[in-house]
């Protein structure tokens, strides 16, 4: 039985990608930094609650422990939490506004992946899915006209979308690095969740197809991509 962790997954995507793969028959740890919220999610989906907040190293490493006594490894990994900040125009940011907004979405990731990689390292076909967002794509920032893309050329929240182009190229370092592990970057599309207050044109059943794809296919498919629900996303 698959054994997968999915980090931010109490709702939104990350519960929705939870309870599809725990029907696909995944052994699924809901990772949640509020313990009331993920056991209760766990507890609706018949999966397994654990406490992680990305953003704290023993919170971390309490947690990569306590996965480890109870299934000894971990074949797949979802990077999920993250926030998306302040929407403010460029000339009014804040390093303190991006460094709020790095410190789940790229940190986190690390923070998260660093503490299980030993375990991942035990399984037979290990994978890591990093929830981006074709907001951090440099190719259709820089030439939008070049890619059929509902995504903005420019968009007021410089702390989410550098946030995850730097996801984006952690990802591609990671599969060069550890070539036993499949890392590949998703772009759920503008979905509706508590992120955007709601406001995407996809619901959480579509936005999630593509985490939920490359959590399934795991170690056995593809490494170092980027993908969309419609296939390859330009870097």
């Amino acid at each position: 039985m698959t054994t997968t962790l999915i980090t931010g997954a109490n709702r939104g995507l990350g519960f929705e990608t939870a309870r599809r793969l725990r029907e696909a028959g995944h052994t699924v740890y809901v990772g949640a930094r509020d313990p009331e919220r993920g056991r209760a999610a766990a507890e609706a989906i018949g999966a397994r609650s654990v406490l992680l907040d990305v953003t704290d190293d023993d919170c971390v490493l309490a947690a990569a422990e306590y996965v480890r006594e109870r299934s000894g490894h971990l074949d797949v990994l979802v990077n999920n939490a993250g926030v998306a900040g302040p929407r403010k125009e460029a000339a009014d940011i804040t390093v303190e506004d991006i460094e709020a907004v790095y410190t789940p979405n790229l940190f986190g990731a690390v923070r998260v992946t660093q503490a299980f990689l030993p375990l991942l390292q035990k399984s037979s076909a290990p994978a890591v899915v990093n929830v981006s967002s074709g907001l951090g794509s440099l190719a259709i920032a820089a030439d939008p006209e070049q890619h059929v893309s509902h995504v903005p050329v420019y968009y007021a929240s410089l702390g989410y979308n550098t946030s995850k182009a730097a996801l984006n190229m952690l990802t591609v370092q990671y599969a060069k690095a550890f070539p036993g592990i499949a890392f590949n970057a998703v772009d759920p599309g503008w979905t509706a969740t508590d992120l955007n207050g709601h406001t995407g044109i996809q619901t959480v059943e579509e936005g999630a197809q593509v985490i939920v794809r490359l959590a399934m296919e795991g170690g056995g498919g593809p490494t170092g991509k980027f993908f969309g629900n419609s296939g390859i996303v330009p870097w």
